[in-house]
């Protein structure tokens, strides 16, 4: 068909003398193959042509018996005037229909045309001018309305919808002629020994054509949002962690942390805890990091305070249990029966810190200034909305040297968050189970020109660091902060649920940009 056009559209040009306009030559014809004509024609330089796109009122059923038949207060109208007497209110459905009546009727008293004397309804003037009609009838005839007031009238009353149509004013380009030539776009054999070749016209290349796409893989925003963090740290001369371990017993994840067994985070409605099978063994050296060679992050012998100060897996549990239930290392605790089998009870984790607990326990055979970090997913039971999913990635750092104090604390996190490129940060006094003091933390969003808040922080308590067999003169920073958000944010993402689960749209996973956090 867009062969047939082409010659249509040089037909019509050549009897013209200025542009023309589809929707005039063209009426019948679908703008998309339109289009097609003329971009063929275009691609020759044969025509120039410019797209019009403007909105056209189209009638409703309704509309359309409205303008054929007169709108539904003229036909009240019409029927109490043809009642020499008047019409009972009662007898007008019979007389135009009942929707007719339900409509017309409010509207006939509202122009004033009819008034009730009792149940009687008499006319108030001797004749009218059924505007609707008017109106919809220069709209079957134009579509469209020189007032707008009355066109957003009609439309509120479902009489006309609003439909986008697309038309073009084409006229003669440079090489213009009445005759479109086949271009060949393949010179063959045949035409080279034939001579063909000669009086043939090639169709030239299209250097500024699209290659077709090609189908690869794509990294997650997560994933590239991470990578950053990784090297972040990398180059603050932190160490990852393992974290492939997602089930932890209630000991690592919160007892060990010095939370206590009645904690709210415990619950059931707060924490996924694992029903088969329920519990696992004591703390002990796992086999399998036995078998191993040296642990890297744990093997640097370099600036030790001392050595072989680790208690065992069975003197660690004790203490834990004494410093929770009577005190020690200068606590009080917090007084209360502690229950083994509550703290051996398997868990999604809540938190990567469980593997951090893990990670200094270990430190402690060897204690030294180290710096830690970890990026992983953990669980908590939250009802799942825009900003809350049951599973999340938490980012998180860990510092361990002797005489640390809150200044470097907070020194620290200025300039970690300055290398994501958040450079006006405040703190606030937050209480954590297993740090004292703890600050939550804010950084100024420019894009949503507010306070937000962006991590949680502290030093960790000697009732978790002691019992582990680190020095009383070591202290632990520790900080966490969620890997969503800083992605929603950098991606104008507004719902979690559209970066991870099943609602990811992998059209988003295979556009979006490469991300650089603006470090300094």
């Amino acid at each position: 068909m867009a062969s047939d056009l082409t010659s249509q559209v040089l037909d019509a040009l050549s009897h013209s003398d200025g542009p023309v306009l589809s929707a005039n030559a063209f009426p019948s014809i679908p703008s998309t193959a339109v289009k097609s004509a003329l971009d063929r024609l275009a691609s020759r330089d044969m025509v120039s042509y410019r797209t019009i796109d403007r909105e056209e009122a189209i009638l409703t059923p309704e509309a359309e018996v409205i303008a054929a038949e007169g709108s539904h207060e003229a036909k009240v109208f019409e029927a109490v005037r043809k009642s020499l007497a008047g019409l009972k209110i009662a007898d007008l459905p019979t007389a135009v229909g009942k929707e007719t009546a339900k409509i017309g009727q409010g509207k006939a008293f509202k122009e004033g045309w009819i008034k009730k004397e009792g149940d009687i309804l008499t006319l108030n003037v001797g004749s009218i001018t059924d505007t609707s009609q008017e109106q919809l009838r220069l709209i079957q005839k134009t579509r469209s309305h020189p007032d707008k007031k009355v066109v957003s009238d009609l439309r509120k009353r479902k009489l006309i919808i609003m439909q986008k149509v697309i038309s073009f004013e084409f006229s003669k380009g440079p090489k213009f002629a009445t005759e479109f030539v086949k271009e060949e776009t393949d010179l063959t054999a045949d035409m080279l020994a034939s001579g063909a070749w000669k009086n043939v016209r090639l169709k030239p290349y299209n250097f500024k054509s699209k290659g077709a796409v090609t189908s690869t893989g794509a990294l997650h925003p997560l994933n590239k949002v991470r990578h950053e963090f990784r090297q972040i740290f990398f180059e603050m001369g932190f160490e990852e962690m393992p974290t492939n371990r997602y089930v932890e017993t209630g000991f690592w994840n919160f007892d060990a942390l010095y939370v206590p067994q009645q904690h709210p985070a415990r619950d059931l409605q707060d924490t996924f805890y694992i029903s088969d099978p329920p519990t696992a063994d004591k703390p002990r050296e796992d086999p399998e990091e036995a078998q191993r060679p040296a642990n890297k992050l744990l093997s640097n012998t370099g600036n030790a305070h001392s050595s072989n100060s680790r208690p065992s897996y069975e003197q660690y549990w004790n203490s834990i249990r004494e410093v929770h239930e009577s005190g020690k290392y200068g606590s009080i605790g917090y007084r209360y029966p502690w229950s083994p089998d509550e703290s051996l009870r398997l868990v999604l984790r809540t938190h990567t810190t469980a593997v951090s607990t893990a990670m200094l326990y270990k430190l402690a055979a060897n204690p030294r200034p180290a710096r830690y970090f970890s990026i992983d997913r953990v669980f908590r039971n939250e009802s799942v909305d825009a900003t809350h999913l049951a599973e999340f990635h938490q980012v998180e750092g860990v510092i361990a040297d002797f005489g640390l104090a809150l200044g470097g604390l907070i020194g620290f996190m200025e300039v970690f968050f300055a290398k994501m490129g958040i450079h006006k940060i405040r703190f606030k006094p937050a209480y954590n189970p297993y740090t004292e003091p703890s600050m939550e933390i804010f950084g100024f969003h420019e894009g949503l020109d507010k306070w937000v808040e962006i991590g949680n922080s502290g030093m960790f308590r000697p009732e978790m660091l002691e019992p582990m067999g680190l020095p009383k003169d070591m202290r632990v920073y520790g900080w966490g902060l969620s890997l969503e958000r800083p992605t929603m944010i950098k991606y104008a993402v507004k719902n979690i649920r559209e970066l991870l689960g099943h609602k990811v749209d992998l059209h988003f996973v295979e556009t979006n940009p490469a991300v650089r956090l603006e470090r300094d």
